[in-house]
């Protein structure tokens, strides 16, 4: 492992946003346990980890070495929009297991900086970091990793839902408004910003800032998103250089 792979040592105290995923494993957020396992969890768990067991898309990924089936929906969006450019540089929020860490990598990016509450095991030209990115200081950690300013800011992260839809409903939009205000940040301009979202979901507030930050704001669905699931992506391009006035 080199000295950009070690996670830094992280503080003390620090601010969460949003609660430890309660399933998956840091190696593989998406596989969770093995089957052999099931009968020790509830029945909802043992549907979901049959499904991710005999879905295409995740079959697919561990054969062709992907940390997850969201690789593919990276890869779609990228494909619809372009927004990987050879040599750029990207920060990866929620980054665990580290499926669209490897695709941007895979696609050109020059540097690749990725956090998660989880740790995340090592990729090769990746900085990796265990920590809350909200957390005073971790944004510069992660900027002076790339080398300078990020051209593009990547957000997969959700909440655990409790089956309250309200609740669940603010959770989302919650998480939405601080990635978005970490991309506006950190973004050089020109650069762009997706995350997840979920349809039906007023995005609110947070669409319209970024309509006054970026040229064009878009909504995409990848198809490698399972067609039962709500989510949905948000695409934020060419974010405007406001110092221009």
């Amino acid at each position: 492992m080199t000295d950009k792979e070690k996670p830094a040592e992280q503080p003390v105290e620090r601010r969460r946003m949003v609660r430890l995923p309660t399933g998956g494993t840091a190696a593989g957020r998406s596989q969770g346990k093995k089957i052999k396992t099931a009968k020790e969890k509830t029945l909802s768990q043992q549907s979901w980890i049959k499904r991710q067991l005999t879905d295409k898309w995740s079959e697919r990924a561990r054969a062709e070495g992907w940390r997850s089936r969201a690789a593919f929906k990276l890869s779609e969006i990228d494909d619809k929009f372009g927004l990987i450019k050879k040599g750029s540089r990207v920060i990866d929020l929620g980054a665990a297991p580290g499926g669209w860490v490897q695709v941007c990598l895979d696609r050109g990016a020059q540097e690749v900086a990725g956090v998660d509450l989880l740790m995340i095991e090592p990729i090769p030209g990746a900085f990796l970091l265990q920590a809350d990115f909200t957390h005073p200081g971790v944004d510069q950690q992660m900027i002076d990793a790339l080398g300078g300013r990020p051209d593009l800011v990547l957000s997969d992260m959700a909440h655990n839902t409790i089956g309250h839809r309200k609740t669940d409903h603010l959770k989302i939009i919650a998480l939405i408004e601080i990635a978005a205000d970490f991309a506006i940040r950190t973004l050089k301009p020109g650069g762009s910003f997706v995350t997840k979202n979920f349809q039906g979901g007023d995005a609110g507030g947070v669409l319209t800032r970024l309509r006054e930050e970026f040229e064009t704001v878009k909504y995409f669905k990848p198809e490698s998103s399972r067609k039962d699931s709500a989510e949905v992506f948000l695409v934020a391009l060419n974010k405007l250089d406001k110092s221009k006035g």
